[in-house]
């Protein structure tokens, strides 16, 4: 079973927050997306798997209106949005944080989360939410965001896309350039976001690391989707999908 066909067994998922039918991309003429169809449902971890050069950033990109799709549908909660503006999709729920965290780093940890009061919510409440969240963050609040650790600047990054209140949060790499004690860290912190309600679309290109929270799977190869199912299932199967047997 698909998750398209699982998304529609309970009312809970009848519509997904978002979804990717039959999506095409290229850049300069060049083929990138060949027919990417992913569902996000509601309150759900979902991990979008595969080798450097898959598509799994540029299918991110198409998601949140920072790259056209050249074919296709893309839908937020039922409705087509294709040709939408990326600050027009962040008001309907959705937001990236893109690979290399997206901070301000000349900024302090106070004033990059204080940015983040347009979307209509209070310094102090963004603070009280972070901090509860990343308690860390809080003895850096003075601090430059680009002196953090690698580890501490994607806190931050994740503290401000979650300051946004989004419905589906899209994250790249989230893993980049961290000892592997720090990730672990970051993808519990992601599980719990999850549990709030909050729906997750995750790209990695290390598959093992986000499989413990993942609820659902899509490995794509070659600018398609060439194998979906729960982690657990996949597990026998994932080397194979990299490797091309």
């Amino acid at each position: 079973m698909t998750l398209a066909a699982e998304a529609t067994t309970t009312d809970r998922v009848s519509t997904p927050l978002l979804e990717l039918r039959d999506i095409r991309a290229a850049y300069d003429g060049i083929n990138v997306l060949r027919g990417v169809d992913l569902v996000v449902p509601e309150a759900t971890v979902v991990a979008v798997l595969g080798p450097n050069g898959a598509g799994k950033t540029t299918t991110l990109k198409v998601a949140a209106g920072l790259h056209p799709a050249s074919g296709g549908d893309i839908l937020v909660a039922g409705r087509r949005v294709n040709g939408a503006r990326p600050d027009e999709l962040a008001r309907r729920g959705l937001c990236l944080i893109p690979e290399g965290r997206g901070i301000f780093p000349n900024l302090t940890v106070r004033e990059n989360l204080w940015m983040m009061s347009h979307c209509r919510r209070q310094l102090a409440d963004i603070e009280e939410l972070t901090y509860a969240r990343f308690p860390r963050l809080r003895q850096r609040h003075t601090q430059l965001a680009g002196t953090l650790s690698g580890g501490e600047q994607q806190m931050l990054a994740l503290a401000r896309g979650l300051a946004t209140d989004p419905a589906v949060l899209m994250l790249d790499e989230l893993s980049m350039g961290l000892a592997p004690i720090v990730v672990e860290d970051l993808y519990q912190l992601v599980a719990s976001v999850a549990k709030e309600g909050v729906s997750i679309l995750v790209v990695e290109q290390f598959a093992r690391i986000v499989m413990d929270v993942a609820d659902w799977a899509a490995v794509m190869v070659q600018g398609r989707v060439t194998l979906t199912g729960r982690p657990r299932d996949l597990e026998d199967t994932l080397s194979s999908a990299y490797l091309g047997g």
